[in-house]
């Protein structure tokens, strides 16, 4: 007790040297525990954006750009056992306009199951019918972005857009979905799935949502679905089948990579700190050379003198941790109210940093420690 009274009255008496000595540990956990949230908010940010397409939907691309594949082949989709519906596409860019208003969107050529595959919904009007595409029907399904930038706040349902020069009829207007995956999902125009091809020149069917009955037969409706484009298409390199699942588990794979990166060089910083608490202490072993020299000669064993210096090096970087952890929580909460980024605390990240700053202290101050333990008592009387 009266050696750990004894190292706190030495930090005392030199508080601004011991607060620069603590500066390393601090600004080390402050910055592990900030990296670390961010990276891991990254990931639950994906995620959830990922969730948000449908756990439930499997999505077939044909890549191959020699590849026929009709609507009709797409239809094979829809006879395996487990799936629900299906939502052929075919997808480009086109230039819509109303009046002197002109907007370059994402237009989907798609059926009418493509609302309820997609969990979409609609602010006003109707969604496009089977029948619209039979009958080649010039109508338009906009985006909540899009009717806001052709219209603005009045109801576009009724009215007539220009699509890269043709006229059509605007039949809905869907609610707003936000961004996923950096991509706006409100910035498009939804067609009859004849008229998309019409406007991409293509018969093909680029992309087709596959809604599926039970979310827990999604590996084994995805190698069903794998196996009948193959017997379609006839080239494995041309199509993919992919699920949310999968994109996840990529996705989080390259944030953790990411985050550990970051928390790896955030954590330099922490080592960096122990040797500038060494270096501190070995300072500290030089100036007070003399007091050493005195408590030994009034019984002081090298034990005593040890722990002392041990327990000073501890002290401080353990306070150092505390202002660290401290100054990370709220940097990491500034930095969210500021851009806007998700984040993310992780327990185990700041017991393991504050952890890391005692070992540190530990491991840095043996040395000096060690070294003021050793000195001869009579030497270090005659120090000056």
């Amino acid at each position: 007790m009266q050696t750990l009274k004894m190292a706190l009255k030495s930090i005392k008496v030199n508080k601004i040297r011991s607060f620069l000595t603590m500066l390393g540990i601090i600004i080390g956990v402050a910055s592990v525990i900030v990296m670390v949230a961010i990276g891991q908010g990254s990931t639950k940010e994906v995620q959830d954006q990922i969730g948000s397409l449908g756990t439930n939907v499997l999505t077939v691309s044909v890549t191959g750009s020699d590849v026929t594949f009709k609507e009709e082949d797409a239809e094979q989709i829809q006879d395996i056992d487990g799936i629900e519906e299906i939502a052929p596409t075919v997808s480009g860019r086109v230039t819509v306009k109303s009046g002197r208003n002109n907007v370059q969107v994402s237009m989907t050529g798609t059926t009418s199951s493509y609302l309820d595959v997609r969990d979409l919904q609609l602010q006003s009007g109707r969604f496009i019918a089977d029948l619209d595409s039979d009958n080649h029907s010039k109508i338009a399904v906009l985006g909540s972005d899009t009717a806001q930038t052709l219209f603005g706040l009045g109801d576009p349902v009724g009215e007539h857009v220009k699509i890269n020069g043709t006229s059509y009829k605007v039949v809905g207007v869907l609610k707003s979905v936000g961004s996923s995956l950096g991509t706006s999902g409100d910035s498009t125009i939804i067609v009859p799935l004849s008229i998309g091809q019409r406007l991409t020149s293509t018969t093909n069917i680029g992309t087709t949502y596959v809604k599926i009955e039970d979310e827990d037969m999604t590996d084994f409706i995805s190698s069903r679905i794998e196996r009948t484009m193959y017997t379609i298409i006839g080239e494995a390199d041309s199509y993919s089948v992919s699920s949310p699942k999968d994109l996840m588990e990529t996705a989080s794979s390259v944030n953790k990579t990411m985050t550990l990166l970051l928390g790896g060089s955030a954590a330099i910083s922490l080592i960096v700190g122990g040797i500038g608490i060494m270096n501190i202490m070995l300072v500290s072993v030089s100036e007070r050379t003399k007091e050493i020299g005195i408590r030994k000669a009034i019984g002081a064993k090298r034990g005593n003198i040890l722990l002392q210096f041990l327990i000073e090096s501890i002290v401080l970087s353990s306070f150092g941790g505390i202002i660290g952890v401290g100054i990370g929580l709220i940097s990491a909460q500034i930095f969210t109210l500021a851009s806007g980024t998700a984040i993310m605390y992780s327990i185990p990240t700041i017991l393991l940093s504050f952890v890391f700053s005692l070992l540190v202290g530990v491991l840095f101050g043996v040395f000096p420690a060690n070294k003021a333990s050793k000195l001869d008592p009579i030497q270090a009387l005659r120090y000056e």
